[in-house]
């Protein structure tokens, strides 16, 4: 888990609400929501990259460079929306010799017309820009099955075309069978998305809000949960009842949601350590 936090962070540089206040007095810092996966220790793939992205690697020991002068265990990539806490980060990236990003083709374009930050990446590295389909196998063991679970568009894209917005992603590593599942944006939980999730080992849930109306509750601004895009946690956790043999935790977190507990996940935690 390198940053457990929604879009802004937490506590967010503007925001004077409880938990940011409470935040910032215990010298608490969630950073925006990525994550680090590899099957075998040594290539790594980021499932999203958001705009802390370099504090990110830097506080990460197993994403250290060498022991070549530009080699790199960052293998590629996996974008599971268009949002710009998704995808800022990629600009971050930008003295690699090479990219390898994975993508629906509905956020490829998006990153390319109404937000241009394929063509603006492309003249600093060496993009390659992989279409997502339903799975793609990864170097280091791991395969990558992917599930559409929303249509959200960005703010940014108005009417752009496409209904693969919002994915899940489904990590297993073949070696030993292991399973994650990442799905921080989540609007709904779809009877197919919960045969996504049967049998895996983990899950990483939406927890952006605790309740449909937290936002309006802790700040006054218009909007529910769902409306935003977001499954309330107060919605999944019933949902989890359904799969006792696999750990839910959740990230994403908005920096108005005071939930913590077990199944909180907060920057560094280590969900897999058997590789």
């Amino acid at each position: 888990m390198l940053g457990s936090a929604a879009g802004g962070g937490a506590p967010q540089w503007n925001c004077a609400c409880p938990v940011c206040r409470d935040a910032r007095r215990d010298g608490r810092d969630r950073t925006q929501d990525t994550v680090a996966v590899t099957g075998d220790g040594t290539a790594w793939y980021l499932l999203n990259a958001g705009p802390d992205i370099r504090t990110q690697i830097l506080r990460t020991p197993e994403l250290a460079p060498g022991p070549g002068l530009r080699e790199t265990p960052l293998r590629g990539v996996l974008l599971t929306t268009a949002e710009l806490d998704h995808t800022l980060g990629l600009l971050s990236l930008r003295e690699a010799v090479r990219i390898s990003v994975f993508a629906t083709a509905t956020v490829t374009h998006a990153l390319t017309t109404a937000f241009p930050l394929r063509p603006m990446l492309g003249a600093y590295t060496d993009l390659d820009w992989r279409d997502m389909p339903t799975g793609v196998v990864l170097d280091g063991g791991l395969v990558a099955q992917r599930i559409t679970v929303g249509t959200k568009r960005p703010r940014y894209a108005g009417d752009a075309p496409g209904d693969d917005w919002v994915s899940a992603l489904r990590l297993t590593d073949t070696r030993g069978g292991s399973s994650f599942v990442y799905a921080t944006c989540l609007p709904v939980w779809t009877p197919a998305f919960d045969v996504f999730v049967a049998g895996a080992d983990e899950v990483l849930l939406d927890g952006t809000f605790t309740t449909d109306d937290e936002l309006t509750r802790s700040t006054g601004r218009p909007g529910t949960a769902q409306r935003m895009g977001h499954l309330p946690m107060a919605v999944s956790r019933p949902m989890t009842a359904r799969h006792p043999a696999t750990r839910f935790r959740y990230g994403h977190l908005n920096n108005t949601n005071p939930s913590s507990g077990d199944d909180i996940a907060g920057d560094g935690l280590e969900l897999f350590t058997d590789h």
